[in-house]
Order: structure tokens, then sequence, then C-alpha cells
């Protein structure tokens, strides 16, 4: 356990010493301090569009960090040549992929702690309300969310040669289930065998990122999540993680170190 956490650690400081971090935290941090600081006649409507950009744009800096972090571990590694050293320490190849995987895990959602409280802070400004329990049900089922999608991420880094490849296939992937994965349903329902059970298949086999998206309930005020649901989407979260990450190990372990 002491081996996984001083990886993680590494991890965490590695990523806070990287320029592309801040200045993802910075850009996010002045669009989204100049869209809240504009004034239309304090019209609940443009506070609300004001709200979704600002969540959109977090989504789209949390999939980046996560993806363009993780996608880096496994290859810089062996591009430096301290994999070998690592594993010699002694260091099981296991204990290297679930210390990678936690430190980016942590640091993302040391990331989203911040993105979420700048957002807290300019809907208190601008609609004075505040709603700690949503805010803590939405920071934690988008970390959960990052959670498969590191997996996914960590899994591809032994698939694919190069980072470039593994980030942009995963984002791609990812962005599909996002805004596509709640269709495929109906698009099997339209369709013949068997392309039916194929689609059908894929439809129930994908882990469904959009469950974890709670933006609307941000924008528009509803009520807090279920409970039950709740909880549910975040065993949902990690056994897909789960999944990910012991194939990833699985692999790892079979996988000659060039």
């Amino acid at each position: 356990m002491k081996a996984i956490l001083a990886l993680a650690g590494m991890v965490i400081k590695e990523m806070y010493r990287r320029k592309d971090f801040y200045v993802l935290l910075i850009l996010l941090a002045l669009i989204t301090g100049i869209m809240g600081s504009v004034k239309f006649f304090d019209d609940n409507d443009i506070v609300r569009y004001l709200k979704e950009v600002c969540v959109d744009l977090i989504w789209i800096s949390s999939l980046v960090i996560a993806i363009t972090t993780m996608a880096r571990q496994i290859p810089s590694e062996k591009e430096q040549r301290t994999i070998f050293p690592l594993l010699a320490k002694p260091v099981s190849r296991t204990q290297v992929l679930v210390g990678k995987f936690l430190g980016c895990w942590l640091a993302c959602g040391i990331a989203l702690v911040c993105f979420y409280i700048f957002l807290a802070c300019v809907s208190f400004s601008r609609e004075h309300e505040w709603h700690p329990v949503f805010y803590f049900q939405a920071v934690t089922l988008h970390w959960a969310m990052l959670g498969i999608l590191l997996g996914m991420v960590m899994l591809g880094s032994l698939v694919f040669a190069a980072p470039s490849s593994n980030g942009t296939i995963c984002f791609v992937v990812a962005v599909g289930i996002l805004y596509l994965g709640r269709y495929l349903n109906r698009v099997a329902g339209s369709l013949s065998e068997p392309g039916h059970t194929i689609v059908y298949g894929i439809y129930y086999a994908i882990p469904h990122l959009e469950l974890f998206n709670v933006s609307e309930l941000a924008v528009h005020n509803w009520p807090n999540i279920n409970w039950l649901a709740y909880f549910t989407a975040i065993l949902y979260a990690l056994f897909y993680t789960a999944i990910f990450v012991s194939a990833a190990s699985l692999l790892f372990r079979r996988k000659a170190l060039n």
C-alpha cells in the first residue's frame, strides 16, 4: 500500500507541475469570470445560460485533463526507461498501474473541486442561493465518471502505441458515449438482424457516462438527486472502473516491456 500511495503522490506532483493544467484552469476561470460578470438586466434565463456554458466548460476541461494525464503515464515511463528501476524496487506491475490510476484520479478530483467551487461562487453571486448538497453530489458523480474514463485510457495506453492516438480515440469515444450513447437503443429498434442485436449489445455493454451529467439540474436549480439513485450511480461507476483497471492490469502483466 505504501508503494501505491508513493506512486500516486508522484503522479499528483507531476500533474500540478505541468503548465498545461494551469493554462486550462486559468482559461476556464477567465471565461467563467468574464461571462459571470456580464449583466443582462438580471434576466433569470440569461443566468441559466451562463451557468450552462460554465458547466460545459468544466466537463470539457475535466475530460482533457483526465485523458491527457493518464494517456502519458505508462508510455513516458517506457520512453524514459524509468519503468525498469521502478519494478526492481520491488514493485509489482499491478501496483504501478493502481498507483498511476489513483494519482490521476485524486489529481482530477482536486481539479474538479476547484472548478465547482468557482462555479458555485459565480452562481451565488448572481442568484444569491447556495446548494451545498447538490454541489457535493455533482462533484462526486463527476469524479466517479472520471474513474471510468481513466480506467479506459489506462487500458488504451497498453493497446495503442502513441499517447496522442490513445488520447484522441478515448476522447472521441467518451464524447460519443456522452452525447449519442443514450440513443443507441432507439437506433437498434429501427434495425433488422443482426444489426439489431449488435447495437443493443453495444448499448448494454458500454459504460453510460451521460448518467453522471447533472448539468441540467445545476442550470435549472432542480431538486437534489435521490440518494438511492446517487449511490446506485456510484456503484455503477466503481463496477466499470474495476473492469477497466483489472483488464489493464492483466494485459500489463502479460505484455513485454520494450
